[in-house]
């Protein structure tokens, strides 16, 4: 079944403290929080849209849900409970900060249907952390996260790659540590500078270094590999494209299709893995459907990457694949096939 999110944006409110690299407004493309009434009209709107037969969550993102007053979390909860009360929506997700979750906010949020907490844990570097002035420290995220696990809900966790005073080696530690934390869900956010952030300032002056597109699409694929292959859904890759977003920006691996370009370079990379045990030669390479893009849109680099190691490869669509599924077999041994991998 078919799953949808009715996204409502608190852009920054709550947040206790101003991070190098964020300006929610910007990234989500709201201006102003919601308001409880505004809460009934869009819900009452997308029930009118939504398809039969689909599930659905009303999900608070953009801010600290639970650092928000008690009054406005509970007004906009009780704005949005009825409608996962008498349908058609299955239940809430937010978004939160480690260091603003504890029983008595758990509780609230169990009485109100929320099934899913999101925590923006960033890094699992704590001196990564400070000098991003994010105001909570790694063992934050360890705890906020078992007493999510423990209260019942799901736990989805959000990192970001090439922070400031981080690199690969750290960026693999976080996830590591992240992995560790068993959340049902996983977000990974390149950094981005944005113009109006103390990131910009550190950039202008030379003293901040952007991944490249490159850098982060090779970190990213191999990311996507690590926490699939641990059954953790990875559910989101890059930022929205949000016009907003294309305003402001001034640098750091920004692609509107950025999951696709790492989808695409997983592949290649598991197809090199079986390759190299054959040596140079003519393979075609059997692809889903929708694997099509991922291995010849945006430039095809994929599929070039594996021609320059000598493989000369042809692709063939599989409507029998789906995913990142893929079978290799050698064209001047056809009845040999090599290797069928995927997600």
């Amino acid at each position: 079944m078919k799953h949808a999110n009715l996204s409502i944006f608190v852009p920054h409110a709550g947040c206790p403290h101003q991070c190098s690299f964020c300006r929610q407004q910007v990234i989500s493309g709201v201006e102003t929080p919601v308001t409880p009434e505004q809460v009934t009209a869009l819900c009452k709107n997308s029930v009118a849209k939504l398809p039969p037969g689909r599930e659905a969550e009303i999900a608070f993102f953009g801010g600290s849900f639970t650092a928000l007053s008690r009054q406005t979390m509970t007004a906009l909860l009780e704005a949005a409970f009825p409608f996962v009360e008498k349908g058609p929506f299955t239940g809430i997700r937010i978004s939160t900060r480690p260091d603003c979750i504890h029983p008595e906010i758990l509780a609230l949020l169990a009485r109100y249907r929320v099934q899913a907490i999101e925590l923006g844990a960033q890094s699992m570097d704590d001196s990564v952390l400070e000098q991003n002035k994010r105001g909570h420290t790694a063992e934050d995220v360890k705890n906020a996260s078992r007493l999510i696990r423990e209260w019942g809900f799901s736990l989805g966790l959000q990192m970001m790659t090439g922070l400031f005073g981080s690199d690969p080696e750290k960026d693999w530690k976080t996830a590591e540590e992240l992995a560790k934390l068993q959340p049902e869900t996983m977000r990974i956010y390149p950094t981005i500078v944005l113009e109006g952030t103390q990131l910009a300032q550190w950039y202008e002056k030379g003293i901040y270094y952007p991944q490249t597109l490159s850098e982060a699409v090779t970190l990213g694929a191999e990311l996507l590999g690590f926490f699939e292959e641990r059954s953790i859904r990875v559910i989101r890759m890059g930022l929205h494209d949000e016009p907003s977003l294309s305003r402001s920006r001034i640098a750091g691996p920004y692609h509107p299709a950025f999951r696709e370009l790492c989808e695409g370079w997983l592949m290649a990379l598991r197809a090199e893995k079986i390759l190299k045990k054959q040596g140079t030669g003519h393979y075609q390479m059997g692809i889903s459907l929708g694997g099509v893009s991922k291995m010849l849109g945006h430039g095809a680099f994929p599929v070039e990457y594996l021609q320059s190691l000598g493989y000369n490869i042809e692709i063939k669509k599989d409507a029998a694949l789906s995913g990142l599924d893929f079978w290799i077999k050698d064209v001047e041994n056809a009845s040999a096939q090599l290797g069928n991998t995927g997600l």
